[in-house]
């Protein structure tokens, strides 16, 4: 059920400019830290937060007063921009795996995931390294974004966005990509064989969103977003997180008759608290129009 919309980006903060895109949901003891992406002037993205109490209408918000991560130096990979994907967190530290944005010539963009580390609670974070942390190989040679990460075991299982081709279209080149899965010791040197986790479903479709997967007992769940036209939300169920049957029409919200997510919705982020299941999601222009909330028992 559509609880509404929780967050339009309005200046609330030095870096929050045009949009509030990605969202990623920390569950705290009295309140949430929502993790998201902001624009600038010159259309790179930042990450912050906002701490807030999604179930208690009217309660404060407090906004991180500067952006925690932000495009990397000039000729990086990430100097056009950094969109937030996933935060996990692991011995006294916060890992968060994000999209790094570079502009291309041949092809309006290239896409790399990265990771950088907070030891002090989320407050700031350091780039693991100014490399990628999936740089393009043989196993993916476009490009490689939106990392989604567990650790199940004592293996960090990654769920990740890869480039399959660029097509010339009237508008201009256009991407697809679908999801992969790869996995490491150390969330760090990842094992990467090409196995696709999501695919095509229809010669419609052409990109899918960043994933969110959640362990639910002996049952993976994994939500997304694939496009055609315009962005749609996704699910699909594992046995073994290897495996994914799509389930599209299961488990997920769709648009609106009218308003600010009446177009498109996008990038869900779905976490468990106490006996109900919460979604954070994108609406219409990829994060412009802000965040919404929706609720399942």
């Amino acid at each position: 059920m559509k609880r509404g919309r929780i967050l339009l980006p309005d200046r609330q903060a030095a870096w929050i400019g045009s949009h509030a895109a990605l969202p990623v949901v920390q569950l705290r003891s009295d309140r949430q830290r929502v993790y998201f992406s902001s624009r600038d002037d010159r259309n790179r993205s930042h990450i912050g937060y906002v701490e807030l109490s999604l179930d208690r209408e009217g309660a404060d918000r407090t906004f991180a007063p500067a952006a925690v991560l932000s495009p990397g130096v000039l000729g990086a990979f990430d100097d056009a921009g950094v969109t937030s994907s996933c935060l996990v967190e692991h011995s006294s530290l916060q890992y968060l795996f994000y999209t790094g944005w570079a502009l291309g010539v041949s092809v309006p963009f290239y896409l790399q995931a990265g990771l950088a580390i907070s030891d002090d609670g989320g407050q700031h974070f350091r780039r693991q390294s100014d490399a990628p942390l999936l740089d393009r190989s043989d196993v993916d040679p476009l490009l490689t974004a939106s990392p989604w990460v567990l650790i199940d075991g004592g293996v960090w299982r990654m769920w990740y966005v890869s480039g399959t081709s660029w097509r010339a279209a009237r508008s201009g080149p256009e991407h697809f990509y679908h999801i992969r899965y790869a996995e490491s010791r150390d969330g760090i040197t990842w094992l990467r064989r090409g196995r696709v986790a999501i695919d095509f479903r229809s010669p419609e479709e052409h990109a899918f969103g960043r994933p969110c997967v959640v362990k639910d007992g002996n049952r993976y769940r994994m939500w997304y977003s694939y496009r055609g036209d315009a962005y749609r939300i996704g699910y699909a169920e594992s046995g073994d997180g290897v495996d994914w049957t799509r389930m599209d029409s299961v488990n997920v919200i769709g648009v609106s008759d009218d308003g600010w997510d009446s177009e498109m919705v996008t990038y869900p982020c779905v976490v468990r608290k106490d006996d109900a299941w919460w979604m954070l999601y994108n609406g219409n222009s990829y994060g412009r129009t802000g965040i919404g909330w929706a609720t399942a028992e």
